[in-house]
């Protein structure tokens, strides 16, 4: 090869090869989670009280069946994040999928997954400290303290731990989630000894004949175990929580792929293991919604102390989730509002490399949830619950949409997928949207919270639009700093 050949080949190989943006919300943090935090956090996100608290009345309306809901709304869970994760080992950032949005959908995208993700967020931090209160009066020493009180005090101790450091963020989650396994990996061993001994509980049997006696596998028919499904949707929420926490981490490209994977027997160990196991210990109507199935278990058993041991574990998933709530909401309001779509003051971050100002907006919201658990103590826990759950199919949806983007431009060669990958797109995409799509319209059969969650979404729309109109100027006086100032503006 000539001289002026290899020259000319050095000096196109730059402007040839696909060029990957970097997200300005990503400078200034520091890279302190480590692998076993970010394994925990993904864990921790598939863990929650809508298994220790939640399945107990899904279980006595879907019965046995429930644990194939969970299969199901667990696969396209995995499926979500999966695709998400692809896109960080392409280029990890702490905007996450808010970061993706942008650059395959534009501003619009990035500010619809943005504020549907707050909205999720902030309603569940709600849910949250209404659920520690609740919880912490569980013990008499804390039953004549408020129940705003205690919400607040809840709120403030979180709040504390996520401005330090997301070193104490993470070690707070790797803690909760050692918690939440070490509960769930005992009472499956307790509960397989139970079946394998035939050992009584409340005078019966366990084993199959608590199936096949008391109405079969689907006791209440199919179409209960369908409506069942929009509550075990939100049961997964948290998961795209590794997509965020990969932003400062080390080594992004080797600890997202191995958590991401082991999401899937995860969640069939623990939630249809968990499940199928109670259906095999009592009868799926003995179980219900006011509390939780392993405390109905072990009841029945006679143990001593153990409404204590389940109550501390049900609060510490609920401040797991207060905990990742204030932290991903943080990161994502900076990337937003390094391009103008969310207020200024979220961008701030403090010695510390934590973005201080998004933090600050969440616990906000959570101080007027302190105010609902004033004015509304009965009835704040599901008021909140109902507008999150739009929030996270909102998200979920964009996060395909943002990847179905992504392969698109992979095509056109104008960025390189990497070898860890969502398989079968853009068929799984579109499958996933539909399916995340068609349980939001389930709400639509469910009379007493389904139909007003559904009416909320021409609010949130409105409120979208509205507040778009607000900030399109500012986002486009952002982007038009961040061309000068990038190499090809100047």
């Amino acid at each position: 090869m000539s001289k002026d050949a290899v020259n000319t080949a050095v000096d196109a190989s730059p402007t040839d090869a696909p060029q990957t943006p970097a997200d300005a919300g990503d400078a200034g943090y520091s890279k302190d989670l480590k692998a076993r935090h970010v394994n925990m956090i993904a864990i921790g996100g598939a863990i929650g009280t809508g298994l220790f608290l939640g399945a107990g009345g899904r279980l006595h309306s879907a019965g046995p069946a429930l644990a194939v809901a969970y299969l199901i709304c667990g696969v396209f869970a995995y499926l979500v994040v999966r695709a998400l994760g692809e896109m960080v080992v392409y280029r990890p950032s702490s905007g996450s999928f808010v970061s993706y949005a942008r650059e395959f959908l534009g501003e619009k995208g990035a500010y619809v997954a943005g504020w549907m993700y707050f909205l999720n967020w902030s309603m569940t931090g709600i849910a949250d400290i209404t659920a520690i209160a609740l919880y912490t009066q569980y013990w008499s020493a804390f039953t004549t303290i408020p129940q705003w009180v205690l919400a607040l005090i809840a709120l403030a101790v979180v709040l504390s731990v996520n401005l330090v450091s997301v070193k104490y963020f993470g070690e707070m989650e790797f803690w909760f989630a050692i918690v939440k396994v070490a509960t769930l990996v005992a009472f499956l061993f307790v509960g397989i000894f139970l079946v394998a001994t035939q050992h009584p509980i409340d005078g019966q049997t366990p084993g199959l004949s608590m199936i096949t006696d008391h109405g079969g596998f689907m006791p209440s028919g199919l179409m209960s175990v369908v409506l069942v499904m929009q509550g075990v949707v939100f049961a997964y929420a948290a998961l795209e929580l590794v997509g965020v926490a990969a932003g400062e981490t080390a080594d992004p490209q080797k600890v997202v792929p191995r958590a991401v994977n082991s999401i899937m027997w995860r969640v069939a160990l623990f939630y249809c293991g968990s499940v199928l196991l109670l259906a095999l210990l009592l009868p799926s109507t003995v179980y219900s919604s006011d509390e939780s199935p392993f405390v109905t278990v072990f009841s029945k058993l006679g143990i001593g102390g153990i409404g204590d041991i389940m109550n501390l574990v049900v609060l510490t998933a609920a401040m797991s989730s207060l905990n990742s709530g204030l932290y991903s909401t943080g990161r994502i309001l900076r990337s937003m509002a390094m391009s103008g779509s969310a207020p200024k003051f979220t961008a701030r971050m403090n010695r510390s490399q934590v973005p201080y100002g998004g933090i600050l907006l969440t616990a906000g919201v959570g101080v007027l949830g302190v105010g609902l658990n004033y004015l509304l103590p009965h009835d704040a826990f599901e008021i909140v619950i109902e507008v999150s759950s739009i929030g996270i199919i909102g998200t979920w949806v964009m996060i395909m949409v943002a990847h179905l983007a992504f392969v698109r431009r992979a095509k056109q060669g104008l960025v390189q997928r990497p070898s860890f990958r969502l398989p079968w797109s853009p068929v799984t995409e579109i499958v996933t949207i539909v399916f995340l799509l068609s349980v939001l319209g389930l709400m639509w059969n469910d009379a007493e919270t389904g139909r007003k969650t559904l009416s909320l979404i021409p609010i949130v729309a409105v409120l979208l639009v509205a507040g778009w109109f607000a900030a399109r100027r500012r986002i486009a006086r952002e982007g038009t700093q961040e061309l000068t100032n990038s190499p090809k503006g100047r």
